[in-house]
């Protein structure tokens, strides 16, 4: 689903996004409830960018990125217990592009989320490379998520990964699993 947000950037460049998990909902311009194999997911579209809201039989989890006071500035990767037995896995990364390759990937990425029955994304008014996008799945018990930040005033593309769920064990050890999205 893509939608055009009613707001100007609240997050204006990449190194003013934080990480929180736990937070409660906060005020969301645009959502997309999912329902993935027993799990209920909520994605959810923030003037400060983004938050996901999972709930299943065995808890919640809430994760936060955006531009919030008092929040841990964006880790490049966090691995935590949530609960009793889930595995909670955050990684980020910054991409720094020419222009060019910007609004060919802001594009490229933009088609695959709206055109996603699991994907949400939102172009913040002034520049249609401007935009927060999420995209998820549930793969082998566990609920993915990939989320794309676009600042192209600084050509600058932050996109993180999560994973939640029950550790997925195979004889040798853990098993680890990805979202696969192609070009990303």
């Amino acid at each position: 689903m893509l939608t055009t947000l009613t707001t100007s950037y609240t997050d204006t460049r990449a190194a003013d996004l934080a990480w929180a998990l736990g937070r409660e909902p906060l005020p969301a311009l645009a959502s997309l409830d999912l329902e993935l194999g027993g799990s209920k997911l909520q994605l959810r579209l923030l003037g400060a960018s983004h938050q996901v809201l999972l709930e299943e039989a065995r808890g919640s989890c809430s994760e936060t990125v955006a531009c919030i006071a008092g929040s841990m500035p964006l880790p490049l990767g966090v691995a935590k217990r949530v609960g009793d037995d889930w595995e909670y896995e955050f990684a980020a990364r910054v991409e720094l592009l020419s222009p060019g390759s910007f609004a060919g990937r802001a594009q490229e990425l933009l088609a695959l989320v709206s055109d996603h029955p699991n994907g949400l994304a939102g172009v913040f008014p002034g520049s249609p490379h401007a935009f927060t996008a999420l995209l998820a799945q549930r793969h082998e018990g566990q609920v993915h998520w990939r989320t794309w930040h676009a600042y192209p005033q600084d050509g600058q593309l932050v996109a993180t990964r999560t994973r939640v769920g029950v550790p997925t064990v195979r004889s040798g050890g853990p098993r680890r699993t990805r979202l696969s999205v192609s070009g990303v």
